[in-house]
């Protein structure tokens, strides 16, 4: 298992970053989604947890195939996708994600907000108490991001918020912006398969941590187009998005529902800003690099002739001599 919290500043306030997620999540599913690929929604309803109050559970279902990296292509179904469950408390969700044909992996996440800069140093000491982590800051406007993803429309260091007046940030931005927010999340990977884990654990925080400075670069970048919205706007828009998203890649199941009114507490689940988890490096890592000059192993003989029984008993097997005769339990 590998904890590490991630920490990303946003020029915005938690309450305007409550309709901002639910917008960019929507919009960045759909945009990533093509024929048989992408993010199909399965469920997306209230629902009521004793402790956290009132939130909305969302169940996809997150097609990655074409977009694997050739060297997991090799191992991997050709119908694959990963399971993502979310609850969401805003300002504190619960994201879990795993894979039916990979038991031992998984990815856990809980994210909080708050009006700061980064600098709560025990927001999550409840729920990591005594583990050890890595704190990680991530600057939406001068942390590097894979040059294909790369937007200038989406650059915070050039988009300027015409409803807002924000944006054109540069370095330092977070010691002197106003209003400002972050978002902490503390994120766990398990791969628990022996000689792989340290590897494959790390491999998929990379992946994980570009995924967070691409998705809130473009909370922010599209931050006109939903800045006025109320949240039933969002919702509806969320709704709409989401059936257009599952047209698209080829799944047309029953028109989404998404209620305003709650679950009752006996179809509650209980709960163990998410996005799309597409590895964006098609480099295999390191350690699973197979020897193109490998030779071959023979481990059986070309080809295995079995003894005739009618000749079993004249068997000449190495140490014992023609004449011993085999033993036979005596009978009673």
């Amino acid at each position: 298992m590998l904890l590490k919290e991630y920490r990303i500043c946003m020029p915005l306030t938690v309450d305007e970053y409550k309709i901002g997620q639910l917008y960019m999540i929507s919009k960045h599913s759909h945009e990533q989604s093509d024929r048989g690929e992408g993010v199909e929604v399965v469920q997306n309803e209230p629902f009521e947890d004793p402790h956290h109050g009132n939130g909305q559970f969302t169940e996809k279902r997150v097609y990655l195939n074409s977009k694997l990296p050739s060297w997991a292509r090799a191992v991997v179904p050709k119908i694959f996708y990963v399971t993502e469950k979310a609850w969401n408390y805003y300002p504190y969700t619960i994201t879990g994600k795993s894979c039916s044909f990979l038991p031992k992996f998984s990815i856990h996440i809980e994210t909080k907000y708050e009006d700061n800069k980064g600098s709560n140093d025990s927001i999550f000491d409840n729920e990591a108490k005594d583990l050890e982590r890595e704190v990680c800051f991530i600057d939406i406007a001068c942390d590097e991001i894979p040059e294909r993803y790369y937007k200038e429309s989406e650059d915070p260091k050039h988009f300027k918020s015409e409803k807002t007046g924000r944006g054109q940030l540069r370095e330092g931005w977070r010691d002197n912006h106003q209003p400002i927010m972050c978002s902490y999340k503390l994120v766990t990977v398990k791969f628990e398969v022996w000689g792989l884990q340290t590897r494959v654990e790390q491999f998929v925080h990379k992946v994980v941590r570009d995924i967070l400075l691409i998705g809130h670069r473009q909370a922010f970048a599209w931050v006109d187009e939903w800045y006025d919205m109320t949240m039933d706007e969002v919702r509806e828009f969320e709704r709409a998005t989401q059936e257009a998203t599952n047209k698209k890649i080829g799944i047309f199941p029953p028109a989404i529902s998404i209620s305003s009114i709650p679950l009752l507490p006996s179809s509650v689940r209980s709960a163990p800003s998410s996005a799309p988890s597409t590895p964006l490096s098609t480099d295999a890592p390191e350690f699973l690099s197979v020897p193109k000059d490998r030779p071959r192993k023979k481990s059986a003989p070309e080809t295995l002739t079995l003894p005739d029984p009618e000749k079993k008993a004249t068997l000449n097997l190495p140490g014992m001599h023609p004449s011993d005769k085999p033993c036979r339990p005596k009978s009673e």
